[in-house]
């Protein structure tokens, strides 16, 4: 396994940011995409994307085989959400190892949610899903989603070898769809993939992020 940068690294933090005004839209609209409702908030920020994000899924799910589509998690998060999320993770590792550093702390706690001033979510770039029927039943992708790297022994991470052959294969298509519409993984949360934002810039050799952070209420 190739190693991993994790989005506390400097260098995702040292990548400009080139906002280009695109702005949010509902994912709902249209009805192409399956939207899962476990991460709805009051304002439904959750089920907004970058407009380019979102045509990347639609071609991204064209690629499926029949009987198979993207199951949508989450989208868009504020950014005080993302820092509550952030906070309250670095918060139970600092009680689980109170001998790390706050380094330590940092650099772990980015393994599962971004640190908030260079995260994804809050650019509206990046996208929490999955593989569904077309029914909306899941597939078995090894982890239930959001499962943390405690919780999971690791199973969480892209390429782990502590899954079936059949959630092996389920994440392999996942990845061959998403990888061929322009998306980039997080490879410690298979479920986690985004285009334009930081990361995405470092790991496709970019100069810079298309999409820097966001409030919702700009959207229009």
């Amino acid at each position: 396994m190739s190693e991993i940068v994790l989005m506390s690294d400097p260098k995702v933090a040292a990548i400009p940011v080139a906002e280009c005004g695109e702005p949010l839209v509902d994912v709902r609209r249209g009805g192409s995409l399956l939207v899962d409702t476990r991460r709805q908030d009051p304002v439904h920020a959750f089920a907004h994307l970058r407009e380019g994000v979102l045509e990347r899924l639609l071609k991204a799910q064209a690629m499926l085989p029949p009987g198979l589509r993207l199951l949508f998690v989450e989208g868009y998060r504020p950014p005080a959400l993302q820092r509550e999320y952030f906070e309250e993770y670095a918060g139970q590792l600092r009680a689980d190892h109170r001998e790390w550093s706050a380094a330590q702390i940092h650099a772990a706690a980015s393994r599962y949610v971004s640190p908030p001033e260079i995260a994804p979510h809050s650019a509206g770039a990046a996208v929490d899903l999955t593989l569904a029927d077309t029914d909306g039943h899941e597939l078995d992708l090894g982890t239930r989603m959001n499962a943390d790297p405690e919780e999971s022994e690791g199973a969480c991470y892209t390429d782990a070898g502590n899954i079936s052959e059949e959630a092996r294969a389920n994440r392999k298509r996942l990845d061959a769809v998403l990888t061929a519409a322009g998306l980039v993984n997080y490879p410690t949360e298979w479920w986690h993939w985004s285009f334009g934002d930081r990361y995405w810039a470092l790991i496709a050799g970019k100069a810079a992020a298309l999409y820097g952070p966001k409030e919702i209420d700009s959207h229009g």
